[in-house]
This record gives structure tokens, sequence and C-alpha cells, in this order.
């Protein structure tokens, strides 16, 4: 084995990544299925779970649950068809999430709620749920690992009227400080990647209108996020180079929440 295998390697290990059939979920899970981890995909949509799976099953392992993590019905789901596979889960990645973009004077709770139900209230109780598999999994020496997806929303104020979104990953990422608190002692860390500007469907409208050299003026490196990014940082903390680091909120954004 080499050092790199040694270090940064993610072979054998069970992995769960929600909202893992398109964008930033689906280039991690993809990372992983390749890498020789086995790769549970979670979505809302059978449709694209399905074919987001048997995409990834050309490169490895990968197998889809669809299921609604904003409802208890959903999340029950998840732990049910883990459990009836697997005795334990290494790392759980949580990237399923929601936006809401409104003006101030009728920003609809609707909308509020829709996004706190998945991105924080649906995320919690998720975690609360898969606990017990994680901690099965985790060993002084190498823990668990849960993997929260933020936002460099989560650090400062964006132009757009994303109230909700932008207090929701505020909230993800002190909700998994508090979690890497209390989970340490049970062998499970918990760390955060707060992605800049990523070429998701989120992004689509804004690429569109402004254009991509107008959009990456604000990031000192000059250039949106990519699928390696993503993924090369949620190898690093799902790996053995990172089993001191917990609580942590790595901002993976070409330097625009710390450089400007």
């Amino acid at each position: 084995m080499s050092i790199l295998d040694d270090y940064f390697g993610v072979a054998g290990k069970i992995v769960l990544v929600t909202g893992g059939s398109r964008g930033i979920g689906e280039a991690i899970a993809e990372s992983f299925v390749k890498a020789g981890a086995k790769v549970y995909i979670c979505s809302r949509s059978e449709t694209a779970c399905a074919e987001t799976s048997i995409r990834l099953e050309r490169h490895g392992l990968c197998r889809p649950i669809a299921a609604d993590l904003a409802t208890d019905v959903g999340r029950r789901r998840v732990l049910s068809q883990l459990q009836a596979r697997e005795e334990k889960l290494d790392v759980l990645i949580n990237n399923a999430g929601a936006i809401w973009a409104a003006p101030l004077n009728n920003y609809p709770e609707s909308g509020w709620d829709k996004v706190f139900n998945l991105n924080v209230r649906g995320l919690f109780f998720l975690i609360q749920a898969l606990t017990p598999m994680l901690e099965r999994a985790g060993s002084y020496e190498s823990p668990a690992r849960i993997i929260n997806i933020g936002s460099i929303d989560g650090f400062h104020v964006p132009k757009h009227e994303t109230y909700a979104y932008s207090s929701s990953k505020a909230s993800l990422h002190h909700l998994s400080k508090h979690l890497a608190d209390q989970l340490a002692p049970r062998h499970i860390t918990v760390n955060v990647i707060a992605p800049g500007m990523f070429a998701s469907r989120m992004m689509k409208a804004t690429l569109e209108q402004h254009g991509e050299a107008k959009v990456v003026e604000r990031v000192p490196l000059r250039r949106l996020a990519n699928e390696v990014d993503m993924a090369g940082a949620a190898i690093y903390l799902a790996s053995k180079a990172s089993a001191y680091v917990t609580g942590a909120v790595l901002p993976v954004d070409g330097g625009t929440a710390t450089l400007l």
C-alpha cells in the first residue's frame, strides 16, 4: 500500500451521500465509488436516483435510496434500507438542500419552512437516526465521519434575497460544531465543507444573466468551484488524513470568504 492509499484511501468504506443524484452530491458520490467505497445515494426523485446510480455502477458499487429527507417518513425509509443491508455506516455526507429566493416584502413562510425543514431540521434528525450505525463504525484511532455541506453564504451576506438559505447555512455551520463536541466521545467527527460558487442548477440563472467571467470577478482565484474541488475535500475529510479534525468549517471557494 502506498502512503497516499494509507492516508487518503476510502476503499471498503460504507458511505451515504444525500442529494447524491446531481450536482455537488453526484460529484462526491462518483469520487467515492471510483475510490472503492460502497456508496448509497439518496434523492427525492426515484427516477433521478436510479439513473445516477446506474451510471455510477460502471465504476464500482452504488445503490439508490429514494426518500424525502425533509419528512420523518423519508428519514425512516433511509434508516430501514441501510439497516437491512449494512451493520454500520462509515461516512455520512449531508448534501441535500433547498433554496428559496423572493423579495423581503413577500417572502413566504412556506418557502422559509421548505428550506429549513431540509437544510437544518431534516439534516439534524437524519444524523440522530443514523448515529448508532456511525458509532458502530467508529473507533478511537479511526472515527466515523459526518460531512455536512454548508455554504460561504453562511459566512457573509449574499446579494440575492435568499434569506432562508443563508440563515440555514449559518445555522448548519454552528450546529455542526455543536454536534462535533457531542459526538467526539462516541468516535464520530463532524465537519463542514462550505462551497463557493459551483456551476449547479442554483447558479444557472445567475450565470446565464451575467456570464461566468463577470460572476468570478469577485473570486480571488477567478473561477468557479468544480467537481474535483468538492470531491477532493470530501475524500480528505473521510480519510485517515483527517482523523484528528472535527468541528471544522472548510471553505472551498477560491478565497472568496477569507480574502475579500
